[in-house]
């Protein structure tokens, strides 16, 4: 049964994120996993000219992507992180939009090589509406790459996460945990082939590892 995402609601904590998250000397990065330096890179976007990040973040994936000659557009929830961005990482030719990932999505027209999520919007979004969003959006042969904590043993579906700790004023969302074969199968369900849902184990024996799903249009 679909979670009651409340848009306005979500868009104050991403703002609120936004203020900690963002600084301004950050340097373009790209790493799939929570750990810097570990773990697989860009090559599993394949060789795009064009890529969407959706849930953009900090933006430093796509200014790392834009300085190697890579087309770079980005989505984000936050007007707050939107406006950070646009303006860190102006010289790198990387754009940014503002907009809520499904809405703004279903109403775009352009079409890219690859769509990608780091922690970003993939986590956050239901994944029956997004999927086939980012499908559409797709050139033929492009590729769907995100990756997220892996889900808790037993606590699968949307799951309510509260941000900004358990005290001070109640500020919630959604994100989406499933195992890697449930992961795979809703891909395919949305059109996608060659699904793959693997888990990066973390650098240190018993910390959190990294989900990372890749999938082809």
């Amino acid at each position: 049964m679909p979670v009651p995402h409340d848009i306005a609601a979500e868009t104050e904590l991403w703002d609120t994120y936004a203020e900690s998250a963002f600084k301004d000397d950050a340097e373009p990065t790209f790493c799939w996993t929570q750990y810097g330096g570990h773990g697989p890179g860009p090559e599993l976007l394949g060789a795009p000219r064009r890529v969407l990040e959706i849930g953009c973040g900090t933006g430093r994936a796509l200014a790392y992507l834009a300085g190697q000659g890579i087309e770079a557009h980005g989505v984000d929830l936050s007007p707050i992180m939107v406006k950070k961005i646009s303006e860190r990482w102006a010289e790198t030719g990387a754009s940014f939009e503002c907009g809520e990932v499904l809405e703004w999505l279903d109403a775009c027209e352009d079409t890219f090589d690859a769509v990608y999520s780091i922690f970003g919007a993939a986590w956050f979004a239901d994944p029956g509406r997004l999927f086939p969003l980012v499908r559409a959006r797709l050139n033929p042969g492009g590729v769907f790459v995100f990756s997220q904590p892996p889900a808790i043993p037993g606590a699968y579906g949307p799951q309510g996460m509260y941000k900004g700790g358990f005290a001070g004023k109640a500020m919630f969302t959604y994100r989406y945990s499933y195992r890697p074969a449930v992961w795979e199968r809703l891909l395919t369900r949305a059109g996608f082939a060659n699904c793959e849902a693997r888990i990066i184990d973390a650098p240190k024996t018993g910390h959190i590892g990294t989900l990372i799903v890749r999938a082809e249009a």
